[in-house]
C-alpha cells in the first residue's frame, strides 16, 4: 500500500544546543540547498511553503546546567515544534521536520503523540541510530541533551520533557525499534536492556540483512498502531557515506541497506511522519552528506528504481 499523497509541510529547527559538537543548526539549510523540497515535488508530492521553528542561537545563551546542558532552550523550542507537528496531523499534512540535533525529536514526538492520543490512537517509532540516546541526567557523561531524546520519550529522566505530551510514556517501548545501533554508553546498556525496547544492531543487521531486518522493524512498529513515525539519524549511515555527522561511528548501515530499509518504510503505507537530524554541514564537503539523505529521503516518501 503506498503512502497516501497529503500534502507535506517542511519544519526547519535549526538547533545545536543538545550537541557539542556546533553546526547541526545548519543542517535544514544543507537539506534545502541540496533541494529536497523541489525533489518532493517532483515525486508528485505537494509540499507547502517551507516554515522554521525558532530556536536560540547558543552564542547569545549560557547554561548552568551540567548534567541537562541548555535544558530551557531546548524545552521552550521542543514545545513550540510539539504544537507546530501536532497542528500539521490536525490539519491533514504530513510533518518532514528537519534538524538540528536530535533533541528535538522530543518535541516530534510529543506533538504527534497528542494528535494520536485525541483519537485514542497508539504509534509506532522507527529510531535509526548509531547510538541508544537512552541516557539519562544521572547517568549521561556529557550532560548534552541530544543523547537522551529516546529515554525522555520512554518515560524517564528529566519528567518536563518526559512528560512533553501530557501521559508517559509517549510511545509504548513494544512498539519501538531502535536501529543500527553500535556506539552505546556503559550506563545505557542497562537502561536498554530494561526498557523493553526492540533493538536492530550492526550485528543484526550483518547477520541477517536488512531485508528480514526491515520486515521485523515493520511488525514492531505497526503492531496495533496508527502507523509509525521515522527519526532518522544521519550518523547511523556509515561515515563512508555521509561524513558530515558531529558523531560518526565506523561501520553503519550502508547507503544501499539504508534505501532497502526506507523503501520498505514506503510500501508499507504507514509512515505518519518523518524527521532528519544531526546533519552537520560544517563537517561535511561540498554537501555531499546533504545530497545522500536526500536521495534517503525521497525513498521514504516512495522513490522507486522502477
Amino acid at each position: 500500500m503506498p503512502l497516501s499523497r497529503k500534502p507535506v509541510r517542511i519544519l526547519g529547527v535549526p538547533m545545536d544546543l543538545g550537541a557539542s559538537r556546533r553546526g547541526t543548526d545548519m543542517g535544514p539549510s544543507a537539506l534545502r540547498i541540496a533541494g529536497l523540497g523541489d525533489a518532493l515535488r517532483g515525486l508528485g508530492w505537494e509540499v507547502e511553503r517551507e516554515r522554521d521553528v525558532p530556536v536560540p542561537a547558543m552564542e547569545t545563551r549560557e547554561t548552568s546546567e551540567e548534567q541537562l546542558r541548555f535544558r530551557a532552550e531546548i524545552l521552550d523550542v521542543c514545545r513550540d515544534l510539539a504544537s507546530a507537528v501536532q497542528a500539521c496531523l490536525d490539519e491533514g499534512v504530513l510533518p518532514l521536520v528537519l534538524g538540528g540535533d536530535h533533541s528535538i525529536a522530543m518535541g516530534t514526538v510529543a506533538g504527534l503523540v497528542s494528535h494520536h492520543r485525541a483519537r485514542q490512537e497508539k504509534l509506532g517509532l522507527i529510531w535509526f541510530d548509531a547510538h541508544g540516546d537512552m541516557n539519562i541526567p544521572d547517568s549521561s557523561p556529557s550532560g548534552n541533551i541530544h543523547g537522551m531524546p529516546l529515554a525522555h520519550i520512554l518515560g524517564h529522566g528529566d519528567p518536563e520533557f518526559a512528560g512533553l505530551a501530557g501521559d508517559v510514556p509517549m510511545i509504548l517501548p513494544e512498539n519501538v525499534a531502535l536501529v543500527g545501533i553500535r556506539q552505546i554508553d556503559g550506563c545505557e546498556k542497562e537502561v536498554i536492556s530494561a526498557s523493553g525496547v526492540h533493538t536492530f544492531t550492526m550485528r543484526d543487521i550483518d547477520e541477517r540483512g536488512m531485508g528480514a531486518v526491515a520486515k521485523e522493524i515493520l511488525e514492531v512498529v505497526n503492531h496495533d498502531t496508527a502507523g509509525f513515525h521515522l527519526s532518522f539519524d544521519v550518523d547511523g549511515l556509515d561515515p563512508e557515506d555521509a561524513s558530515g555527522v558531529g558523531t560518526p561511528v565506523p561501520g553503519g548501515v550502508s547507503f544501499r541497506e539504508a534505501h532497502l530499509l526506507l523503501e520498505n518504510c514506503a510500501d508499507s503505507g504507514r509512515m505518519t511522519s518523518m524527521e532528519v537530524v544531526e546533519l552537520n554541514p560544517i563537517l561535511d564537503s561540498g554537501n555531499a552528506s546533504a545530497e545522500t539523505v536526500k536521495h534517503l529521503v525521497l525513498s521514504a516518501f516512495g522513490m522507486s528504481i522502477l
